[in-house]
This record gives structure tokens, C-alpha cells and sequence, in this order.
């Protein structure tokens, strides 16, 4: 093949690929697709410096990643305002339109996935971002290289952010699924978390395997200039990107509900699963005047579809252990099949909705499967019973390590560090930066060294040897010394930050100081009376503190006699306008968070991670967020970094 063969190969091989995955119009079979990607493959890789950059094989991945870096979006990504039927509809539009304007409205199909910005300067994809918290979210650029409906170039030059979703089609959702249970892996819950677990796998081979979809839904930073967002879209799909049917522009209520139904009867035609349609005031100026909440937009609305319902039977009830010890009740229901999927199983969340339904093992029920989530029982048949049905006990002990379970209102958990279901999360929060900060420890080295059983608990940390670690697949010299020398380096820490790296539940930094400043090493020791006599220690936090030491009292006692931290007696402060007060900090500052914090405890303040009415001040930075608002809203007094300074001075 010579270079101007190749050229117009690689145009044929785009042709065929945006037909599949943009239009969903095939003009190749996979044969001919796979064919002819591998002969321009075999010229890619004979004249690496003639390859074409939008060719198709860029797309197959490659990339491992050790962890996901964060990334900023240009402007904030929004949540949109859930109605569920004509009432609420109705509502909505009063709120939007108090000038008793005629509105015009664009009706998109909402699909159940993963959002997405892509950021695109001079016509190159730049950087794609998950959703996030709307603010921050992942980068991971290198996994949507290889989502083909995603164009790598666009004619659009000026800076650009476009939205969507990433979502799996039905039919190549169910193929993952079947090689997962070959494989000897769970299945995907749904094709939600099947879009969300693959847009964030490490490795992008992975991801380039999973097909998926990018469906735009609307675009964020631009310097675009249309009047309309249906013109607007228009032109994002004339870029390349793939247009979903059933987007519709109407005037009144009566045609919103008439496109809702026929959408609703024609959801199982799509190809990937919806849950909804959204609704947007079309003229952008009228956007811009409506503005935005603290969490939606004014002049945008997902109206959902309706849930899905069937009866069934409560066979019985499963434990899970979560990573972090949470003890939760599973359903296990007789199977039924709702909305092609067969269901088996149904979330409970906890024993106060068991209580609150009044759920009894045999009991017929009906089950709910609303957008493609996990089902969830909504009501008992009670005059179904027959006399035979068994109630539900709350469980005492764990089901995995058989220990003594903490049990709270709402909240089971089991405190056990040495628990086999949350042994390996324990030891990530352990090493992690914001407790003993063992660099090299992440996640993955993490499972690597519990699957291996080079160690089973935190303990075993500290008699890691070379050896261990030498077999391991990627250990090579450096890095295992790297790792030993960080173990080792992390002994003699601070006295506080060991008791936060156990993870006690409700014990975090903030009160792991101020146990660890009265009591020093014999806090193992100390009883109710004396925790509750600290100011801001409460009886929950005292019950849990107290629960956690009884079942690991003698596992922390050896971890202090092999850390051998270091005990801080706290001066106390002089008076200044910080001294017992509740401190929150948010936005960018001239120095880091963490100094700005100690500063601020050393003045003797208490500072805290969110805002409430028992806030006293919020110490702002550049881009403040949510925190910033809530501040206001509650009347908390707001100071900048600078003004926080002038008042101590």
C-alpha cells in the first residue's frame, strides 16, 4: 500500500466508522471494517511518520493510567430539575415564566449515562472531563479517544466546551455483560454503571472495547452566536457529532405531553435506554434572563419516565459488607422480569426501611425498576399475607469476621480493621495523603498485595520485606525500595494522624486532635465520661470511638508500639477573634488549604469541611463555590484570605 492508498483507505475507514457510530446506518460488515483497519494498521506502523491523525486506530487505546488527575471545566456543569408528571410540569413552567410569555420549547430524549464535557480549542480535542461536582471532575481524555462518535477534530476553531452523555448500546451492553460472567466477573447492574465504570477504566484498551456511545445534549463555555438552542444544536451536530431522533420544538403544555407519550411508547425502540426527556426554554436570551438556581437551571427540566412495576415474593435477606464496613440489606425476590432485564434482587438501604415498610420474608411485593437503576421494593401486598411470612431481625454481628457490629439509628457497620471486606479499604485510607501519607501506596498497589496475601492488614505493613515484594509483576528495584523507604518514613507520625488513618467512624481530623491533645497514647484507655468532656465530642462520636477500641484495642496498641508516634501537647491559643470558633475554608488562596488551616487551629479555631448554622466564619479564596453561597444564604460571616489576616493582626 502507498501513501495516497493509504489516504484514501483511512478516508473510507472514517466514512464507515461515522456511519456506524454517528448515524447508526452500517455500510461495511465488521469483517471489512476489522480488514481494512488492520492493512492501514500494517502502513501506520511501517511509516510512523506518515500515519494520518484522525485514523480510526488511534481509537484502539493503550493508555494505562495509575489514577485519574483533576480537571476543571470552563464553565459549571449543572444538574437538572426532576419533574415526574403534568402538575409538576405545569409548576415548572409558572416558575419559569412570570411574565406570561409565549415560550417556545426544544424537546431532547434523555439518556441514562455518564456525563461528559469535551473541551475543544482550534478545532482539536483538547481535554474531556466527567461531570464531577460540576466544578471538578476526571480527566479522561485518553478514554474518549477511543469513543468513535467522538470526533478528534472539529471545524469549530474557537474555544469550545460540548456536553453529553456516554451511554452503551442495549445490545452491546448485554454482550459485556455475558463476557463478564465467562470471565468469571459480576455483571454490570445496569448500562449506567456499564457507561460510568468503563469511561473510567485505567487502562483505555479496556475502555475501547466497551463501543460506546457519545450523545450530545448542549455545550458549555462558546462564543457561538445563535438565538436558539435548537439552531445551536443543529450546528453542533453538523460538526460530526451524533444527533438522537425525537428532537422536538413545540409551544404549549398540551404539546409537551403529547411528544412526552409518544416518547414514552417508543422508549423500547431506541437503541440505548432512556429515562426521560428534557425541556428547555428555546430562545437563549430568555435563558439568560431566567438564570440558574443553586443547582438547575430555571429554564431547563428533565421530565422522567414512569417506573416500571412488578409483583413479586421476598424470599430472603442477604448481609453485604461494604469496603468501609457498612453493613446493608439485600433483597432476594423470586425472578421477574421487568423491562427485558430479569431482576433477582432488589436494594433496601437499611433496616429502617425494612421497619417502615414492614417487610417480611415471603411477603408478596411490588418491585420498581425506574431508570435502568438497581429495583427497589415500594410496597407490601399485606392482605396477601397468609400467617407463615417471617419477620426480619436487625443483625448483632458481622456476617464476614462474626464480630460485634456498631449499630446507629440508621447506620450498621462492622469496626473490625481486620474484617475481609473492608481489610484492603482500610488500608488504603490508612496510607492515604490526608492521614500517614505513604506515597506509592495507592489502590492498586494495595489489592496487588492483599490478592498476593503478601500482607492482610495494616500491621503487615511494617514487616514488608524486598523480598516479598521482588516476585510482583512491575515491582523492579527502585520502586519496591521507593515504597519500603515511604512505609518506614510514615513511623513517628503524629499521634492524630494515625487515629485518623484507623477510620473511625464520625472520628475525623478535627476531633482525632482534640482526643489526641487531652489523652495522648492512653486514649485506648479513657471512658464515656471522659470523651464527652471534651467540647464538640458528642455521644455519637463517644459510642463509636468507644466501639471501635473495644474490638481493636489490642491491634492498636501494637500499632502504636511499632509506629511509635509522636504526642503534641497543645499551648493554649491567646485570645483573638478565631479562638473557639467554627472555622469552614473554600476557593484557591495565596498559600495551601492545609497551611491555611493549621494557622487557624494554632489560633485555636475549629475548622470544619462544611457549612451550617453553627458556622461562625467562611474564609473565601478565588473560585468559590457551593460553600461561598451556602455561607451567605445562612447569614455566615464571609472573609477573604486578606481580611482573615487583618483581623488577627
Amino acid at each position: 500500500m502507498n501513501q495516497l492508498e493509504y489516504e484514501k483507505n483511512i478516508e473510507k475507514l472514517i466514512l464507515w466508522a461515522k456511519a456506524y457510530y454517528v448515524f447508526d446506518e452500517p455500510l461495511a460488515s465488521d469483517e471489512e471494517y476489522d480488514k481494512l483497519a488492520r492493512l492501514c494498521l500494517e502502513f501506520e506502523e511501517n511509516n510512523p511518520n506518515l500515519g494520518n491523525p484522525n485514523s480510526p486506530n488511534k481509537r484502539v487505546g493503550g493508555y494505562v493510567l495509575d489514577s485519574f488527575k483533576k480537571a476543571n471545566h470552563l464553565s459549571r456543569m449543572w444538574s437538572q430539575e426532576d419533574i415526574f408528571n403534568k402538575k409538576e410540569l405545569e409548576d415548572w413552567i409558572k416558575r419559569a415564566n412570570k411574565n406570561g410569555e409565549v415560550f417556545e420549547f426544544f424537546i431532547q430524549p434523555k439518556f441514562d449515562g455518564a456525563s461528559l464535557n469535551l473541551i475543544y480549542e482550534n478545532g482539536k480535542l483538547k481535554q474531556a472531563i466527567t461531570r464531577g461536582d460540576g466544578t471538578t471532575g476526571e480527566d479522561v481524555t485518553h478514554n474518549a479517544l477511543t469513543i468513535y462518535s467522538i470526533p478528534l477534530e472539529i471545524s469549530e476553531k474557537s474555544l469550545l466546551e460540548i456536553r453529553g452523555e456516554v451511554v452503551i448500546k442495549k445490545d452491546d451492553f448485554e454482550a459485556i455483560n455475558i463476557d463478564r460472567l465467562k470471565n468469571g466477573e459480576t455483571p454490570f447492574a445496569n448500562p449506567r454503571n456499564a457507561s460510568a465504570g468503563s469511561l473510567r477504566q485505567l487502562d483505555s484498551k479496556i475502555t475501547a472495547k466497551r463501543k460506546l456511545q457519545f450523545i450530545v445534549w448542549g455545550i458549555g463555555e462558546n462564543s457561538l452566536n445563535f438565538s436558539k438552542t435548537s439552531e445551536l444544536m443543529d450546528y453542533i451536530f453538523s460538526l460530526g457529532f451524533y444527533k438522537a431522533p425525537m428532537q422536538e420544538l413545540c409551544n404549549t403544555i398540551e404539546d409537551i405531553e403529547k411528544i412526552y407519550t409518544k416518547m414514552v411508547e417508543k422508549r423500547d425502540e431506541f437503541t440505548m435506554l432512556l429515562d426521560g426527556m428534557v425541556i428547555k426554554v428555546n430562545n437563549i436570551v430568555t435563558q439568560n434572563l431566567l438564570g440558574f438556581t443553586q443547582k438547575f437551571p430555571r429554564w431547563s427540566c428533565a421530565y422522567k419516565f414512569p417506573a416500571i412495576e412488578k409483583t413479586t415474593k421476598l424470599k430472603d435477606i442477604i448481609l453485604q459488607v461494604g469496603r468501609t464496613g457498612v453493613v446493608t440489606p439485600v433483597a432476594i425476590v423470586e425472578a421477574v422480569e421487568i423491562d427485558g432485564a430479569v431482576v433477582e434482587r432488589a436494594t433496601l438501604h437499611n433496616f429502617d426501611e425494612i421497619a417502615r415498610l414492614d417487610l417480611k420474608i415471603d411477603d408478596e411485593i411490588i418491585i420498581i425498576r425506574s431508570g435502568d437503576v438497581i429495583p427497589k421494593i415500594t410496597k407490601v401486598l399485606k392482605d396477601r399475607r397468609v400467617g407463615n411470612e417471617k419477620n426480619i431481625e436487625k443483625p448483632t454481628l458481622c456476617p464476614d469476621c462474626k464480630s460485634e457490629l456498631l449499630i446507629e439509628e440508621i447506620m450498621i457497620k462492622c469496626q473490625n480493621l481486620d474484617c475481609p471486606s473492608r481489610v484492603v479499604n482500610s488500608i488504603i485510607y490508612f496510607a492515604s495523603k490526608s492521614c500517614l501519607n505513604i506515597d506509592g501506596l495507592g489502590e492498586k498497589i494495595v489489592e496487588l498485595l492483599v490478592n498476593e496475601k503478601k500482607i492482610y492488614d495494616i500491621l503487615d505493613l511494617y514487616s514488608l520485606k524486598y523480598e516479598d515484594l521482588e516476585t510482583l509483576e512491575g515491582f523492579k528495584e527502585k520502586k519496591i525500595n521507593n515504597l519500603l523507604n515511604a512505609i518506614e518514613n510514615s513511623k513517628q507520625s503524629e499521634l492524630y494522624r494515625v487515629l485518623t488513618a484507623l477510620g473511625i467512624e464520625h472520628i475525623g481530623e478535627v476531633a482525632s486532635k482534640m482526643i489526641c491533645e487531652k489523652f495522648g497514647l492512653e486514649l485506648v484507655n479513657i471512658y464515656y465520661e471522659d470523651l464527652i468532656s471534651i467540647d464538640g465530642i458528642g455521644e455519637q462520636m463517644a459510642n463509636s470511638f468507644l466501639e471501635f477500641m473495644r474490638v481493636n484495642k489490642e491491634f492498636v496498641l501494637k500499632l502504636f508500639s511499632i509506629l511509635n508516634p509522636l504526642v503534641k501537647i497543645k499551648e493554649e491559643a491567646k485570645d483573638n477573634p478565631f479562638k473557639n470558633k467554627t472555622v469552614v475554608i473554600t476557593g484557591t488562596m495565596s498559600q495551601s488549604r492545609d497551611k491555611i488551616k493549621e494557622y487557624l487551629e494554632n489560633l485555636g479555631a475549629k475548622v470544619s469541611s462544611s457549612v451550617s448554622k453553627k458556622t461562625d466564619f467562611l474564609i473565601y479564596g478565588e473560585d468559590a463555590g457551593s460553600k461561598y453561597d451556602k455561607a451567605l444564604e445562612l447569614k455566615v460571616e464571609v472573609l477573604s484570605e486578606k481580611e482573615m489576616l487583618e483581623k488577627v493582626i
